[in-house]
């Protein structure tokens, strides 16, 4: 099969593309290398095979157009590329609505003005759902945020609810790409995703944590805290991520046209404390970390219920946390020098 990937340079993009090459398949990495370390990961992803790679921004409709239609008889577009990160969005909230929504607005348009018919993939965050989620009623228990009436977590049910601007341009991202399969017939899927981590992550404090603590414990450096460290996320390794892209395509006659909560669900969730724990028990000693106020739009506790997926395509996270970490931190060991390189400026703290 022939894949087309943007943001192929970035974290999840490199990862997937190395499957991907790994599985026989034509690769064509679209990226504008405007990330920290994307550069470094393109020249990893040399090491494992020969792929088509076109440096584009994607909010250059006109050259992306043009990338798409030479490549009209690609199976399957994933669209990654992306602004990623909360606090840039509120920032700098015109350039977090160029990338993700009209970024990826472009992107329909290119694949609908196009010859083909791809499977097109779309990597929406759970951040569409806000903060609030007013019908579900949390407290703390075992020392962590909880649901007291979702054990299984948040379905893709639960109402919309767009909060700062990152969810704002992904949720009308989102929505485009769920409405061009209804309204032009594209076989687009979007995958609403929780917090995905892994190898070849640079994470900031914005963006990544469970990378970000791990380089940080590892670095030495302090570690900042938004809130009180109860806040529960079910996490995902990236391994499990690229599986479900693929075994997605696979099964596209269930999967086009529909939307997905992807994370590591219920049985892979795990609170900031509980990473800093484990990652004093492998060091042996105690982080340096630092308490700070709330950040907008940080969910006390986000659990994807991943329920629709398994039915729908048979898809669930096979790397549990701890042997997540474990790889994880191996990599940070490994590559210290790299990281440092690559994270010249040393983040101050950690939005979820």
């Amino acid at each position: 099969m022939k894949w087309i990937v943007t943001g192929g340079a970035g974290f999840i993009g490199c990862n997937t593309v190395r499957h991907l090459l790994h599985m026989g398949n034509d690769v064509v990495v679209i990226d504008s290398l405007s990330r920290r370390g994307a550069q470094r990961n393109l020249e990893w992803l040399r090491t494992w095979g020969d792929f088509e790679f076109v440096q584009q921004d994607i909010r250059d409709f006109a050259g992306l157009r043009e990338v798409i239609a030479r490549h009209a008889d690609a199976d399957v577009v994933l669209h990654l590329a992306a602004q990623v990160a909360v606090t840039t969005s509120v920032a700098d909230p015109r350039e977090d609505f160029e990338i993700n929504a009209l970024g990826t607005f472009n992107l329909l348009e290119a694949v609908r003005q196009s010859s083909g018919n791809p499977v097109f993939l779309y990597a929406s965050t759970n951040k569409v759902y806000g903060n609030k989620m007013e019908d579900m009623r949390v407290a703390i228990q075992n020392g962590e945020y909880q649901y007291l009436d979702s054990p299984q977590g948040i379905d893709e049910s639960v109402a919309l609810d767009f909060h700062t601007p990152y969810g704002c341009s992904k949720g009308a991202a989102d929505q485009y790409v769920h409405d061009y399969a209804r309204i032009y017939g594209l076989q687009t899927v979007v995958f609403r995703q929780s917090c995905i981590y892994g190898t070849r992550q640079f994470g900031i404090e914005d963006q990544g944590w469970v990378a970000w603590f791990t380089i940080a414990s590892v670095l030495g450096w302090p570690i900042t805290i938004c809130g009180d460290g109860r806040q529960v996320r079910d996490i995902l390794f990236i391994d499990d991520l690229v599986n479900c892209y693929v075994q997605a395509v696979e099964q596209v006659n269930k999967t086009s046209g529909n939307v997905y909560n992807i994370g590591g669900g219920p049985e892979n969730q795990l609170s900031l404390l509980e990473l800093l724990n484990m990652l004093e028990i492998k060091l042996d000693h105690p982080l340096k970390v630092i308490y700070a106020d709330w950040r907008p739009g940080d969910q006390q506790v986000f659990v994807a219920d991943i329920a629709k997926a398994e039915r729908d395509f048979g898809w669930r996270p096979k790397i549990s946390p701890a042997m997540g970490l474990d790889r994880l931190f191996e990599w940070v060991c490994e590559e210290q020098n790299m990281l440092r390189s690559v994270l010249e400026v040393r983040p101050k703290s950690t939005v979820l």
